[in-house]
Order: C-alpha cells, then structure tokens, then sequence
C-alpha cells in the first residue's frame, strides 16, 4: 500500500510511524484509519520490530477527527465512523509489541483517544490535551469516555469530558495521562531511549508483560493471577533459561527473535 498519510520508518528493532497531514494539524479521517489497519497488519508480522513509536508531523500530534468530513454525517454513518475508530485503535492497543505515543504538540479529541491507545505517553512541554467533543454537541467515538477514566478515575476524566478544558503536558503528568514530560526538542531522543531500553529486553517477555497486563485488567484477579503464572511458566526452558544463565555467567543475553 502506498502511504499518504503516514510516514513509517524500521530502524534497529524500533518502528517509528509520523503522522503526516500537517495542514490539517494532522486530523482523522477515514483514509489515515485505511492507512493505519494496513500498517498495523504489516507491522505484526514483523518479526525485526520490538517496539513502535508514534509521533505527528508538525505542531499536533492529532488535534482531532476531520470535522469536514463528519459534518455531512447521518446518525448510522457517525456509529460506522466511531467503529471505524474504535476497531482500529483496538487493533493498535492489541499489537504485541509495546507502542509509545511520543506526543509533539496537540492531542486533541481523536488525536487524545490515539494516544490513550497506546501503551504509554510521552509528552513534550508543548503538548496539550483534551476531549472537547462537547464544543460542537458530540461526544468522542474513539473510546475516549470508556479509556480516559481508566486512566486518570471517573472525577478527572469526567471534569475533562464535561468541560471540555484542554490541559497542558504537565497537568497531563499530574493526572497519570501521561508518564513523563520533557523539552519539545529531547521528545525524540527520550522516546528512542526508552524503546532501545525496552527492546534490548527479553523479546518474549516484554510481549507477555504487555498482554497478561492488559488481558488482567479487564479479568478478575485470580484469573489475571492465573495467566501470569501460565505465562511466567511459560518462558523457562528456553528465553528465560537463557537470561537467568546470562545473569550467572555476568553476560549479556543472547535473545532470539
């Protein structure tokens, strides 16, 4: 498929994918959610990729959906356009690999609900957030009002769905949307960091982290408690063997892809 949309980019394990519709400060609509399912098919079956970064070209991040192209909307095609949505941010939190949300500029409405998709944020000091679905008699429909409480509790994330109040990155970090705030010129190089971190870790492992970890929060406790223990099991004998002798024999582990 050719992109026009996004621009992606595999580099030594690290997948870096910009959104790029910068006159449009980046906004939704349903080519970038063509787009986006495409790549994320071709990215799962990746077996180079160990980690994902998404960024937005320009001063936004996303700064929303494209209203002109909901405007002319009927009732059943703004439920299929939330789907549209919902499915692929679905897809995008159910990737293997752990996604970073390095988030430049504006996260607005649609561009917010991208964000909470990934695993987590970092954010530049320019970086503002919101859910301002309400200025215009909307609510979001990328699964905003069901992730933002989940993540900063049902009194913040209703303070910012009722108000529409856009917050800056390190009122963000304050609430637990975000997990670090750092100089819009070091955002980059942070996020490269941390993904270098994450993929000179067990392959395997850092996948299992992220799925028992997501997979236990929607489950009750003891179910959660039992597939981490299936999975912790899961990995002697052959990843895990080969990290607990590097750690013995005070050597860097030879991991398999």
């Amino acid at each position: 498929m050719s992109y026009t949309i996004l621009k992606p980019a595999l580099e030594n394990g690290i997948a870096v994918l910009t959104i790029s519709r910068p006159e449009a400060l980046n906004a939704l609509n349903s080519k970038f959610f063509e787009e986006l399912n495409h790549y994320l098919k071709d990215l799962a079956g990746n077996v180079e990729a160990k980690v994902l970064i998404i960024t937005g070209e320009g001063k936004a991040f996303v700064a929303g959906a494209d209203i002109s192209e909901m405007v002319e909307m009927d009732g059943p095609q703004g439920i299929a356009f939330s789907k549209k949505g919902q499915q692929a941010f679905a897809a995008l939190e159910a990737l293997s690999i752990p996604v970073i949300a390095a988030v430049n500029g504006f996260a607005l409405g649609g561009g917010c609900e991208l964000a909470m998709a990934c695993d987590f944020r970092i954010a530049s000091t320019l970086a503002k957030f919101g859910q301002p679905e309400v200025n215009l008699g909307l609510i979001p429909g990328y699964a905003g009002t069901q992730r933002l409480p989940r993540f900063v509790g049902i009194a913040d994330a209703l303070y910012l769905l009722l108000t529409a109040d856009m917050i800056p990155a390190a009122e963000a970090l304050r609430i637990g949307l975000v997990q670090k705030v750092v100089e819009p010129e070091a955002l980059m190089e942070e996020c490269l960091s941390i993904a270098k971190r994450i993929a000179s870790k067990g392959p395997e492992a850092v996948k299992k982290v992220k799925r028992v970890t997501r997979e236990g929060m929607l489950s009750h406790f003891d179910a959660g408690c039992t597939l981490e223990s299936r999975e912790f099991g899961s990995l002697f004998g052959n990843e895990g063997e080969e990290g607990m002798r590097a750690f013995l024999e005070k050597r860097k582990p030879s991991w398999q892809n």
